[in-house]
């Protein structure tokens, strides 16, 4: 079936290899932080630990187990830990009380006994069917000469006038009785010692289980932020594509055009614009944009050397006060990327124009008088050819300068938030920003190699005979 659709069945291998790289960029990101002696959650706790009690910071190591998928986990998705052992292999066990179903702690009521074997007997209030202490009502008596005075008084109130009713004086007074002597004792069982930290998971569970969360878009959680790294990379992901892609896209298109026109115009625009191309495209982006800042910022302070919109803004929004902001402090960051890319992509245009320009076809078309103008686009169509390919190659470089010039002026895009990662060990963050750069960097090329496809008719070609 799809050989009846070459162009159809190019992309989709295309798809294939290209899913097949980001799986392995995935694998690598897994395990370029575990090849060390200790894993990342130790490193990190070793940060975040710091002013937790011993309960709090196993219960936050466990959290973050979980969280990178390195804890095993039973059927109730539990942490497990393992049972603590001594130097011959066996298992510390230790005394714990016994609980219920409620978790209440279990108790045995013992019968004391004397040595002799003789019960120990005490004297203790009375208890009725419910529990509750037994009382009886005595008459109150009371001592002394006043006592007799009370008694007699007492006699006269209970006797009375005829056919009258009279309380007499009395109070409530325990009832006691002689049992034996009883001691509530806590039901203790034997249990494993088990360790602090949370059993780990094997290698291949632990690479499956980061497998299935990259691809649900569970990228962990980053510690120094405490939220989903997915949180940190929307917020700066947006501040990478707008340097970015304009930079790649405006550098291409800006810089083949001036090649291409310094290459068949040649004269003093060639002269000047070329050594000033070769000149820009040995400069690092760091550099360039250091003196940017230099010139621009510190000596001439015409721009805000970093940062993405005032400290007087509170919050981003469409107002036009905003907009300004965003894009005054865009310049120098957009500007130290893009007459790098532009002169790099320049340089590349001019050679390959100039060898389009001594080809045959084209000096056939000069003698034909072909206008001018449709001259250099057949020029440029042919020698775009071979620009795509490398900008394909190039495209990784690109990003990573881009990234480093947000270092530079704390842009909040990508490169800030790694950077900000690696001063603090948070790895998850550090993973979830290179995957991301790596998945960028993978769908560029796989639209470029589609458009190398569309636009060649040499590739074209070459399906067509494929498919046949």
């Amino acid at each position: 079936m799809l050989k009846q659709y070459p162009m159809l069945r190019y992309v989709l291998q295309k798809a294939f290899w290209y899913l097949l790289t980001f799986v392995c960029a995935v694998a690598l990101n897994f395990a370029l932080p575990r090849l060390g002696d200790n894993n990342p959650v130790d490193i990190i706790m070793g940060q975040a630990g710091k002013g937790l009690s011993p309960t709090e910071a196993q219960k936050k190591k466990a959290e973050l187990l979980v969280s990178f998928g390195m804890a095993e986990l039973d059927e109730q998705g539990n942490v497990i830990y393992e049972p603590e052992t001594d130097e011959n292999g066996n298992v510390v066990m230790q005394k714990v009380p016994k609980l219920d179903a409620n978790g209440q702690p279990v108790v045995n009521v013992v019968k004391l006994v004397d040595e002799a074997g003789n019960p120990v007997m005490v004297e203790r209030q009375k208890l009725d069917e419910a529990g509750n202490p037994v009382f009886a009502e005595k008459s109150a008596m009371h001592k002394g000469k006043k006592g007799k005075k009370a008694k007699k008084a007492h006699h006269k109130m209970k006797k009375g006038k005829k056919g009258a009713k009279v309380a007499a004086a009395s109070e409530m007074v325990p009832v006691m009785e002689t049992v034996q002597a009883e001691r509530i004792d806590t039901v203790m069982v034997e249990e494993p010692v088990l360790k602090t930290d949370p059993k780990l998971a094997s290698a291949v569970s632990q690479f499956f289980s980061y497998i299935g969360k990259v691809f649900h878009g569970d990228l962990g959680l980053s510690y120094q932020n405490n939220e989903p790294v997915t949180n940190v990379i929307k917020k700066s992901l947006p501040w990478t594509l707008a340097i970015q892609a304009p930079t790649i896209l405006l550098g291409w298109i800006v810089g083949n055009l001036l090649g291409a026109f310094a290459a068949y115009k040649r004269g003093i625009f060639d002269k000047v614009f070329f050594p000033c191309a070769m000149f820009l495209n040995g400069v690092p982006f760091f550099v360039f944009g250091m003196l940017l800042v230099a010139f621009f910022s510190i000596t001439l302070g015409w721009f805000p050397a970093m940062g993405a919109y005032s400290p007087d803004i509170p919050e981003l929004t469409f107002s036009w006060a905003c907009i300004k902001s965003v894009s005054w402090y865009y310049v120098l960051p957009f500007f130290s990327v893009f007459p790098i890319l532009l002169s790099g992509q320049a340089t590349g245009m001019r050679s390959m124009s100039i060898y389009e320009l001594g080809t045959d076809y084209m000096k056939y078309a000069k003698w034909l008088g072909l206008r001018e103008g449709k001259i250099i686009s057949y020029v440029f169509r042919n020698a775009m050819l071979p620009q795509l390919t490398g900008l394909a190659q190039s495209l990784g470089a690109m990003v990573g300068g881009a990234l480093i010039t947000e270092m530079i002026f704390s842009y909040p895009g990508l490169g800030m938030a790694m950077l900000n990662a690696i001063q603090k060990n948070d790895y998850a963050t550090i993973q979830g920003c290179t995957l991301m750069i790596s998945t960028c960097v993978l769908v560029a090329n796989f639209a470029v190699d589609v458009l190398i496809a569309v636009f060649d008719p040499r590739v074209k070609a070459g399906l067509q005979m494929g498919g046949k």
